[in-house]
């Protein structure tokens, strides 16, 4: 089983085209000013030296913000469920989480625009 960070390095070899476009956009503090990481581990239980975590699309510390992009696969019902528990959890920690259907980066501009109303 991968660690958590060897897990994170793996997807972020296999990004999405809709994942490089908004990658493109928070990478380097370009938006807000803000470090944005992408494919970042987030651990939710350890337990006898094995975690259980899932890996964030997009993640800005300073602002506890988890962005995630959605495609086809997540209209699927178990898939929801999955989402659901998930979003639940780390928001529980705290976080915000928005979800991003892959259609809706067709216009960037107004993806930005929507990760802006939550800074």
């Amino acid at each position: 089983m991968p660690t958590p960070i060897q897990a994170a390095r793996a997807l972020r070899q296999q990004m999405t085209p809709e994942e490089k476009l908004l990658w493109q956009n928070l990478r380097a503090h370009k938006f807000k000013g803000h470090k944005f990481r992408r494919q970042h581990p987030i651990a939710y239980q350890v337990f006898e030296k094995r975690s259980s975590f899932y890996v964030a699309d997009f993640y800005c510390g300073s602002k506890k913000l988890v962005i995630e992009l959605d495609g086809k696969h997540h209209e699927f019902p178990e898939q929801r469920e999955y989402d659901k528990a998930r979003d639940k959890l780390m928001t529980e920690f705290g976080m915000k989480i928005l979800r991003i259907r892959n259609d809706e980066l067709k216009d960037i501009g107004k993806v930005l625009e929507k990760i802006g109303k939550l800074f």
